[in-house]
Formats: structure tokens, sequence, C-alpha cells
């Protein structure tokens, strides 16, 4: 192992040593997407970031359980306990079935994870699956008298754990003020007279007769609370507690607070020792937020499809965007600074291979050796990939100077450089290559490839016509005949 490494524990608020409760093995939780929707760039920023620290411990010789959920039941439109399931409402919406909405996106999700090459996690289970887990959870809950019944309905008693717990350590909220509602407007919603007070949140939620997403329980046919799916499948593949947390800041409160205090509920102790929280990307200056209009999925940067976007952006160039930011900073996109991640990428990949090209000489006049170091303080100091990168460009700048003529390494300094960039580039960092065809070469491509299918056409050689339609739709290039002639553009 490396020097300690040091991360924020949100729930201390401090920098604390990293210390596995099972070492070698760690456990690593961090909260997935609900799949009702395409991925957008703030969702890339927290599978970005844990992506990096499963790969960091992997690297120090850590094992890693990475488990990221899928959540396909029981997110309301609310974040509370009211409204209208966001699957089942996008299911209605688009007439199809729920399950339909969630392989869907699920699988766009995981198309826009790959193309950001962020590995796998090791366990990825779905809220849908894990119903008995959740109903068993619920019981332990009531039976230890943090949980009430009400219509159907079971609700966490905040008042009953606060006597014994700290509900609301973890998000700084004051448990007085939750209960009173101080702060809040007044309004009636539905289910609440349901509650004993307003801070108290559904653990099962029973369904009314048209939801369509629903399963028998002691209670009643429904579904569960979005909070426990995440705590009964942590606990079942990670144990009763276990070492690292992740997520955005969004939801530190309440879906963080309320694991939490499920998991004590159910067992006595807490579920994490270590919690990490990403900060949040604005778009020049405001939250990203579907309201404002300036939400920007994925799809649409890697596309340039969207009207906030001068260009499209390829899948390295926003991970480098992102890591070239502390995780606990806020990030403000805009063109300006994608296109200089883009710069900054293609300089970085540029140096790499002039790095394979490099004569070596008898003495050297930079000390390579230092940058390895300091990448690795860097990483051990709260995952800090903005200094590693910075410290990686110094490598740039060497490799660029020997190869101008203006420094000299010599051949054991060169390899140490090789293998430097290797451990953070590709293996840390999880940057890749990426071959590039320019606009004007791809459209020149396809002029030519739409004037052979016309030319075949007229001769009627339908066949050689259909088959290169068929071959560019495969490559997810959508063909139209028109009037004026054949347009195209990338799906």
């Amino acid at each position: 192992m490396q020097h300690p490494i040091y991360i924020t524990n949100s729930l201390s608020r401090q920098k604390e040593q990293f210390i596995p409760l099972n070492p070698p093995f760690v456990g690593l939780y961090v909260c997935g997407p609900t799949v009702y929707g395409e991925a957008h760039l703030g969702h890339a920023r927290p599978y970005i970031t844990f992506d990096v620290m499963k790969r960091y411990m992997q690297h120090l010789g850590y094992k890693v359980r990475y488990v990221r959920n899928i959540t396909d039941v029981g997110h309301l439109e609310n974040d509370a306990d009211e409204g209208e399931d966001k699957i089942a409402k996008k299911a209605r919406l688009e007439q199809l079935e729920p399950m339909e909405i969630v392989e869907l996106y699920t699988n766009s999700f995981h198309d826009s994870m790959r193309a950001l090459n962020n590995t796998p996690p090791g366990i990825e289970p779905r809220a849908s699956g894990h119903i008995i887990e959740q109903i068993e959870m619920i019981r332990k809950i009531m039976d230890n008298g943090y949980a009430y019944e009400s219509n159907g309905s079971v609700y966490f008693d905040v008042i009953s754990y606060s006597k014994t717990n700290d509900y609301g350590k973890l998000s700084g909220r004051v448990i007085e003020e939750l209960i009173s509602g101080a702060g809040n407007e007044r309004r009636v919603l539905e289910g609440q007279d349901e509650k004993r007070n307003p801070a108290d949140f559904a653990l099962w939620k029973k369904a009314s007769p048209e939801h369509i997403m629903r399963w028998p329980s002691p209670w009643s046919d429904g579904f569960p609370g979005w909070h426990i799916e995440c705590s009964a499948m942590s606990k079942k593949y990670l144990g009763e507690t276990f070492d690292i947390h992740g997520g955005g800041m969004d939801l530190l409160f309440p879906h963080h607070e309320s694991e939490i205090a499920q998991s004590k509920g159910s067992c006595g102790q807490a579920p994490v020792r270590y919690w990490m929280h990403n900060n949040m990307i604005t778009i020049n200056g405001q939250k990203m937020g579907k309201s404002l209009g300036n939400f920007i999925t994925l799809r649409q940067l890697f596309t340039g499809e969207h009207p906030l976007l001068q260009q499209s952006y390829s899948p390295m160039s926003i991970r480098f965007f992102i890591l070239q930011a502390h995780y606990r900073s806020t990030l403000d996109f805009s063109n300006e600074g994608l296109q200089a991640a883009e710069k900054g990428m293609n300089k970085m990949m540029a140096a790499v291979e002039v790095l394979e090209k490099l004569k070596p000489s008898s003495a050297s006049t930079s000390d390579v050796k230092a940058i390895r170091e300091n990448c690795y303080a860097a990483m051990n100091d709260d995952l800090n990939t903005a200094i590693a990168i910075s410290h990686l460009f110094e490598a740039v700048r060497v490799i660029n100077s020997v190869h101008a003529g203006t420094e000299q390494l010599t051949a054991e300094d060169i390899a140490h450089l090789k293998e430097t960039m290797r451990i953070f580039v590709f293996d840390v960092l999880g940057l890749k290559a990426e071959e590039k065809v320019s606009g004007d070469e791809l459209d020149g491509v396809m002029k030519l490839l739409l004037a052979l299918r016309a030319d075949a056409k007229v001769k009627k050689d339908f066949a050689t016509s259909d088959r290169i339609r068929d071959e560019l739709i495969k490559l997810n290039f959508v063909i139209k005949d028109e009037k004026d002639g054949t347009s195209w553009n990338k799906a």
C-alpha cells in the first residue's frame, strides 16, 4: 500500500484517514439512477467520481466490491411521499408498460456509462428485485418501535427514533424544525393525514386502484418507499456496516439521512463509516434543471444536438472536464469549459504518443520520479484529481521539451514516465485515446455513399441501394429520402 488515503467524511464534515473494516476488502455503495429518462451531465459526475475511486483503490491493492443500484420503483414525483411514481408516469405518457420504460432507460444509461469508460459495478441490484428484503427490513423497524402502519401504508416514526438517535446529523437538519415544519409552506398533501408528523417518511405505500406497480405485503398491496431500497440492498451485498457510501450532495437529505435512520432502526448500528458526496454541476451559474431549460443529456452532448451546445463533445472530453475539478467543488458547465477540456485532453494524449518516440540520453535534466509521487499525494488527499492532472501536465511539458531537444531523459526515466502515464492517465483516471473523424471528412464520406446509393437506384440495383441504407442504419445513421434528395444524421 502507498501512503494513507484521506477522504472527506460528510458525517463528521472532516477529512479522515480511510481505514477499511476488513482490509484488503472495501465495500463501496453508490446510489444509481431512477431510470425514467436519459442520463444527463449531472449524472455523469458521481459515476465518474466513484469509478475513479474504485480504480484507485484497486490500483493500491484493495479488493473492492462496488454496488450501484437501479431504482425502478418507489421514487415518487416530489421525492417525498406524494405524487405519481416517476417511472409509472413516464410509462403512462409513452403508452408503455413500466418495465419497458425501465429497460429502455437502463440500457441507455449503460450505453452512456460505457462511452464515458466507467467500469461496471460488481453488483447492480434493482429495487423491484428486492421487495422481499425491503419488507423484511420494514418488519424489523416496526418490531423495534420505529415505524407504524396507517391505512395500509407504513411510515418511519422520526420522533420515536430521535429519542435515542441523532436524526439530521448527516445533513445538518434540526429535528425540531423538521417536525414542526418550520420554514415550509403549509399545504395539504395527499396522504399527509396518514403521518403522525410531517418529518415521517414512507417505508411502504398502499397502492391506489390505478397504480400498476404493486406487490403483496403484510400491510397492503403496494410498493416500497424510495429510501428503503438502498438500505436493504446495501445490507444484503455489503453487510450491516460497510466502508463507503457515495452519491451527489442533493441526496444528503432526505435520502441518505433516511438510509441511516432505517438501517439503525432495523439493526441498531450505523450502516456506513465514510459518507462521500460530490458537488453539483451548474450551467452558467444556475443549477441544472429541466424547469430552467438548461438540462442537457449525455446523448445530446455526444451529438451536439441541444440549443445550448456550440458543438458535440466526445465522452473523454466530458470525463476530462469533470475530473479537472475536485469532486467536492461546484463545476460550472460552459461551451468554453468543455472546449478547453477537449484541448487539454488532446494535448495529453498527443504527449503519450510522443513519449513512445523519445530518444534516451546519458543524463536527465528533469526529476520525473517526483511527478508520480506528486500524483499519489494528490489522489491520497481526498481523491484530488484536479491536482493529479496538473502534475500530469508537468509530465506533458517534460515530454514535449525532450521531444523538442531542450531537455533530456535517460532510458530509465523514460520508462518510469511511461509507467506513470499508464497508471494515472489510463488505469486510475480512466481516460483513453479516441479515434477522431472531422465533420468535413464524415460529411464527405456520407455524400459519397449516398451518391453511390442514388446511382444504384437509377440503375434499378435495389439490392445494393438497400444494402447501403441498411448498413448505415446499423451504424446509427438516420437516412431520409426526400423530394429534394437524401439527407442523413447521426442517431
